[in-house]
């Protein structure tokens, strides 16, 4: 059965559908506005949690280099026997210190959820296992981009279904021509429904 024999005129029809895509419309610019935020949100926590792991880094050469140092004053022998035992406990200490950020910095890297409960080594807050790593929020970042930019081609049909849906209504004398209209905006609807709704899959 056509389409419009539904409705009393196919003027009657794209000012339905025009309503209906405007919704659609307005309903996607709003999750693309969520996206574009968390986009942002997720690219600004990338810098720092960068710049954390470079402290950390920075920190850990400090301790490397000190550990050379008192390895050099042990060889040369530099130090009195009685100083040895003292200087091997600073070294021990200093070791750990060394052990210790670079388990820090795997886990701000890849993230507490990809490493064993027994290897979180990095609060937050004072709480543990709630680090989330630089390359999950890469992922983050590339996730909510992705599916903004699916928003935004989704929000492109709308806006050309509504055109083409107001062009049916202008033109009253070929009935031939609104029913092409009228079927290339159900067509391009239909594309922009799909892109909207493949962009909040993989925004999940």
């Amino acid at each position: 059965m056509k389409i419009n024999r539904y409705f009393k005129s196919k003027e009657t029809l794209g000012g339905i559908l025009i309503a209906a895509f405007a919704a659609l419309l307005a309903t996607t610019e709003l999750i693309n506005s969520y996206l574009e935020e968390q986009t942002i949100i997720s690219q600004n926590q990338q810098v720092s949690y960068s710049n954390w792991y470079q402290a950390k880094s920075i920190k850990q050469n400090l301790k490397e280099s000190e550990l050379d140092f008192l390895k050099t004053i042990m060889e040369i022998g530099i130090a009195p026997p009685e100083k040895h035992q003292n200087l091997k406990n600073i070294m021990a200490h200093t070791k750990s210190m060394v052990m210790k950020y670079e388990a820090e910095k795997t886990e701000l890297l890849v993230g507490s959820s990809n490493i064993p409960r027994q290897y979180w080594a990095q609060d937050l807050d004072g709480e543990m296992g709630k680090i989330v790593g630089v390359k999950e929020w890469i992922t983050r970042a590339q996730k909510y981009e992705g599916a903004s930019q699916k928003m935004d081609l989704a929000k492109l049909l709308f806006q050309i279904c509504i055109v083409l849906c107001a062009v049916c209504i202008v033109i009253r004398d070929n009935k031939k021509i609104q029913s092409n209209f009228i079927f290339l905006s159900i067509f391009f609807g239909a594309l922009g429904l799909a892109s909207a709704v493949y962009g909040c899959l993989i925004s999940l």
